[in-house]
Order: C-alpha cells, then sequence, then structure tokens
C-alpha cells in the first residue's frame, strides 16, 4: 500500500442523517465568540446546569467519535497525521479560529470524545469531520493518514481503545485502511446508483422501442396540430 494511507472508522446502524440530529447544533455559535449563548435547538446540550454556555452545544459533537488506535510494524510505531484530514472549506469558513471548547462533555452523562479547551475549533479536525453528518447509517469518517509506505506480507499490529459505545443501539464499528487513486476512492453507493439509473435508462428505451413498432405514429402528422382541431377536440 503506497502512502498516503487512509486510516477510517466505519459505523453501522448510526442514523446520522435523522432530523432531530441534523438539527442539534449552532453553526453561528461555532463560527464566532459573540454567539455562545446558543439557540434553543441544540438541546438539552445547550447550557451547564448552572446555566453556562456549552461550546459546541448539540447533540452532534457531544456524541463525537472517542476510540483511539495505535499501529506499528515490526515493533516499530507508525505515526498517523490526524492534520488535513478535514474538508479545508469547514476549517476556513464554518468554524471560528478564536472559538474554543467550554463546558464541553462536563455533565453528568458523557456522550463521547472530550476537547482540547486550549486549542480553537478551526484546529480540532476529528471534530470537524465528525460534524459532517452521514446520509447512510453505515458510514466511514476519517481517522488520520499513514504517511510510509506498507511492503506486502507486512503484519500490523493495531492497539484499540474501545470507549465508544456502539452497543446499546446495536451498532458495529470497522477499522478500515484505504488508499487512493486519481478517481478517488471505493464509493459503492455509487456503483449501485449508475447501474440502477443505466438500468432504468435501458428499460424505457426498449420500452419506447416496442410501442414505436407495436403502435407507431406517423412522424409529420399535421392533423395533430392544436389549430387542426376544434373546441371540443376532434380532428377538423
Amino acid at each position: 500500500m503506497k502512502s498516503p494511507i487512509y486510516v477510517y472508522y466505519q459505523i453501522s446502524n448510526f442514523y446520522q442523517n435523522h432530523r432531530r440530529y441534523v438539527k442539534s447544533r449552532d453553526d453561528k455559535q461555532l463560527w464566532s465568540p459573540k454567539n455562545e449563548r446558543s439557540s434553543s435547538d441544540c438541546k438539552p446540550e445547550d447550557f451547564t446546569s448552572n446555566g453556562q454556555p456549552i461550546i459546541p452545544c448539540g447533540l452532534i459533537a457531544w456524541s463525537m467519535f472517542n476510540d483511539t488506535y495505535k499501529f506499528s510494524v515490526k515493533d516499530k510505531v507508525l505515526e498517523v497525521n490526524k492534520k488535513g484530514i478535514a474538508w479545508k472549506s469547514d476549517r476556513e469558513h464554518k468554524f471560528g479560529s478564536d472559538v474554543y471548547p467550554k463546558n464541553f462533555q462536563s455533565g453528568a452523562l458523557i456522550g463521547g470524545a472530550k476537547l482540547n479547551s486550549s486549542i480553537p475549533l478551526s484546529q480540532q479536525e476529528d471534530l470537524i469531520v465528525w460534524m459532517r453528518p452521514a446520509a447512510l447509517p453505515t458510514f466511514r469518517k476519517l481517522y488520520g493518514k499513514i504517511e510510509v509506505d506498507l511492503e506486502p506480507n507486512d503484519n500490523i499490529t493495531v492497539i484499540i481503545e474501545n470507549n465508544y459505545n456502539t452497543y446499546s443501539f446495536g451498532g458495529n464499528k470497522k477499522l478500515v485502511l484505504s488508499t487512493t487513486s486519481w478517481m478517488g476512492g471505493k464509493n459503492d453507493f455509487l456503483g449501485v446508483a449508475y447501474l440502477t439509473i443505466g438500468g432504468l435508462c435501458l428499460f424505457l428505451a426498449i420500452s419506447f422501442i416496442l410501442v414505436y413498432v407495436l403502435k407507431p405514429r406517423p412522424l409529420g402528422d399535421p392533423s395533430y396540430l392544436s389549430w387542426n382541431r376544434n373546441a371540443a377536440g376532434h380532428l377538423n
């Protein structure tokens, strides 16, 4: 596997596209410290018990993935680069460089990962990746990049810190190592969508051919023009 090798975590049976879940955030709060008092959409993760604002607020941030992975080959540690894993547009236009986590995961019920309060949100790329909701209940999100080549027959040792509770909702977790080409990475959804639409177009084309052959309509027949019909719709 040629570098960069992308490390993904995959979760199944997790509906990030649920309407209530998707709404549970405040984009204005994520962008500017002037809007730290979040909107009502973030309830119940909007304020602490003593009325202090939670930054970032909402269920999406609160449920952030928090498993950790460490890799090694032949007793040599493989460093995982976690820079540049989020979209540049998100880092620069959705998460403020002067907005810092505040009162996050400070309640009695902890949903997921904790954030370093001394690092602005625009640099916390694990959070930015997680805050882009997935469209399907089974999804992968980028954890980091291994920037050395892996040779054939290399045995990779992985140490997993299993923190994220998927058992309560019947979900599964997977760790995926993948590379990309100039065409991008593997995406089954696009292939299925193309085959489905292509098959539908082929079916319609065959149907129209059969209709034309079995019940043809003369080309250039002026009797079908509107001015050749009377008010009752009959041919003149």
